[in-house]
């Protein structure tokens, strides 16, 4: 048991940091090879932070345990929510101000509504899977596209602090061979700590009776979302709110297209029927809570330390009530 425990660790810590080399050799790589800052901002950059989710995902889905792949991804996005969010605004209250961010915000509950749809039959398919993943594909390509000709309309007016924000994060002046070697490094050991860490993780679900939902759900959950913990409370003590709640934004969009679509892409099966009743339900209620929030009719828009309290209490019922039934 303790030595699944410090693999776990181990292959966390390993996960986020072959993540983000990954990410920082691939962006070097596209934009040296000439594909446009504002491109690689709002896919490479963009997507970094749902790597680690995505390859557990895969992992999880190649080791035949789908619930723990759709766990992870339903379980990221509430704690992205309540927890990651909650968190951040205790800091400081998050103001939005991007336009690019009150357009996702609807796009993020419609698409959570149609992933609720996608596993309400108890049963997540191929067909499915493929489904979402297209989805993602279509929104990828249609953020480009807007962001690109809001660009060439924009005159006198401010860029959009997201827009800006993502693309200042694109690396530069980093040599082909040293983005490489770091585009490689990623790619080797994304997927070793990924087997690693469910592999232990499934060893220690084992141990306490909980399932395989429920270790996505929270274990897995909790540790990949950490990178965005992180990078929202560094944004917002920067002062750069925008990119702190558009990492979350960003992030869930992903979680629900990308990585909960290999679940069904790799392994289709059979889903655990608390997904739909429970948890799918819980994450379109902290969905709601965050679009009420920051496009609330009052003209504030923003997320104070009262509402941020009040989602971290919600993340605590959450993992209170999830581990009081496994118990």
């Amino acid at each position: 048991m303790l030595t699944s425990i410090i693999i776990l660790l181990i292959a966390f810590t390993a996960l986020v940091w072959s993540a983000d080399r990954f990410v920082y050799g691939a962006a070097a790589l596209a934009k040296n090879l000439g594909v446009p800052t504002l491109i690689v901002g709002l896919t490479i950059v963009a997507m970094g932070s749902s790597a680690p989710e995505m390859m557990v995902s895969a992992s999880a889905a190649l080791a035949d345990k789908t619930n723990t792949a759709v766990g992870n991804a339903i379980g990221s996005n509430i704690t992205n929510i309540l927890l990651v969010l909650g968190i951040t605004a205790l800091f400081k209250p998050l103001s939005v101000s991007s336009s690019t961010l009150k357009r996702e915000m609807p796009l993020l509950l419609l698409i959570s509504v149609g992933a609720w749809y996608v596993v309400s039959d108890n049963y997540f398919s191929a067909i499915e899977g493929y489904a979402l993943m297209i989805g993602f594909i279509t929104f990828i390509l249609g953020l480009i596209i807007i962001t690109k000709r809001n660009a060439k309309e924009q005159t006198t007016t401010e860029a959009d602090p997201f827009v800006t924000e993502a693309c200042s994060d694109v690396p530069s002046n980093v040599s082909n061979r040293s983005a490489i070697f770091w585009l490689i490094t990623g790619l080797i050991l994304l997927p070793l700590s990924s087997h690693f860490l469910i592999e232990s993780a499934v060893d220690i679900a084992k141990f306490f009776g909980m399932s395989d939902l429920v270790i996505g759900l929270t274990i897995i959950a909790i540790g990949t979302s950490l990178p965005e913990l992180a990078a929202c409370v560094a944004g917002v003590l920067k002062g750069e709110d925008d990119l702190a709640l558009g990492n979350i934004i960003g992030s869930n969009i992903f979680n629900l297209l990308a990585v909960l679509s290999l679940a069904g892409m790799i392994n289709p099966a059979e889903i655990d029927p608390a997904a739909a009743s429970r948890d799918m339900l819980v994450m379109l209620g902290a969905t709601i809570i965050l679009v009420t929030m920051c496009l609330n009719l009052k003209g504030t828009r923003r997320i104070n330390r009262i509402e941020g309290a009040t989602l971290l209490c919600g993340f605590l019922a959450y993992q209170y009530y999830i581990f009081s039934q496994v118990a």
